[in-house]
């Protein structure tokens, strides 16, 4: 290959590494925002994920004489979901159950969260008296990838399909399983009749509560997978109180640049994942850096700008999103 393919092969690569805990995110909100509960939180949400989740399997290897690596992706994946559900259940209780404002819970939970993610990370890291990471054995398991080295070594196709780890094949089926579940289901049909218009659902039999609360809590623990995702890839299967710093207000950006769709959300978490890695690739001088990483967001605004000039009501966040229901208003 010539030198400048081999550098868009690079790039593409790295941008669907650094997309896929984005993806995460995105889903995991887009469900919770179907249901019309707008959770701002999933920053600490993926805190808490990325901190559990490394957790998790680092005491397991500690604790294990011959750790099994299929187990190790399947204990961070269910820590990672519990601090994300957790997180988002109390989310629930305050907005649904109490009927706190949702704007300002969210942004609550993003600090608690954050602060909660952080807190335990250090507190390992202080406890150990050192790095938290795990061994070399098992993070081969959580970055590499699942195909043989045959289909990876295919020029250009090889590594762009198939020279991911784990977790993107799985981010994937869950965005066509989350499409196909809210598009050509009767209860994915139902939770989009809770978030468009509660009142009108409630009147038709469908329980507004119930579909709010698993929605969101359910969404919140995807969302904190792809901090665990991010951990177990990016940051090398290291604590970084830091590495994780914005990325869930970028799944937020994300959500509403794919427009509420999970299948969007495959492409544009590509293209996130490219703009938050362009000031690597793409050096000019006098470009400060700051400028390439506010790239996602002024997508964002521009989406959103052109979207409600065209009021098109596909293209349009579900219109009870962020609104408390008050049953006895009905």
């Amino acid at each position: 290959m010539s030198d400048f393919m081999t550098q868009f092969v690079a790039l593409i690569v790295a941008a669907i590494t650094y997309g896929t805990p984005l993806l995460f995110g995105t889903l995991g909100e887009i469900l919770t925002e179907k249901s019309g509960n707008l959770n701002l939180g999933v920053e600490g949400i993926m805190f808490m994920g990325g901190a559990v989740g490394l957790g998790g399997v680092f005491y397991y290897e500690k604790a294990a004489a011959n750790p099994s690596p299929v187990l190790a992706v399947l204990i961070a994946l269910a820590c990672a979901f519990l601090a994300g559900a957790f997180a988002s259940l109390i989310f629930s209780f305050l907005t649904t159950t109490l009927r706190a404002n949702q704007n300002v819970t969210g942004l609550a939970l993003s600090i608690f969260g954050t602060g909660i993610g952080q807190f335990v990370g250090e507190y390992m890291r202080v406890r150990e008296g050192g790095y938290i990471a795990i061994g070399n054995g098992l993070k081969d398991v959580f970055q590499r990838s699942p195909f043989p080295a045959a289909l990876q070594n295919i020029p250009v196709a090889g590594p762009i399909l198939f020279g991911h780890s784990l977790f993107f094949y799985l981010a994937v089926l869950l965005a066509v399983g989350m499409y196909f579940f809210l598009n050509r289901s009767r209860k994915g049909l139902y939770l989009r009749a809770v978030g468009e218009n509660p009142a009108t659902a409630d009147a038709a039999g469908i329980r507004v509560t119930r579909y709010r609360y698993l929605a969101t809590v359910i969404g919140g623990g995807i969302s904190a997978i792809g901090g665990m995702v991010f951990i177990m890839t990016i940051a090398g299967c290291v604590w970084n109180h830091e590495g994780l710093s914005g990325v869930g207000w970028l799944s937020v950006a994300l959500v509403i640049f794919c427009l509420w769709r999970p299948l969007s959300a495959l492409w544009g978490s590509v293209l996130f994942g490219a703009l938050m890695i362009l000031y690597l690739r793409l050096v000019i001088p006098f470009i400060p850096t700051q400028l390439y990483k506010i790239l996602p967001y002024v997508v964002t605004v521009v989406v959103l700008i052109v979207s409600s000039m065209r009021n098109n009501k596909e293209k349009q966040p579900p219109a009870g999103l962020g609104l408390p229901y008050f049953r006895e208003d009905r």
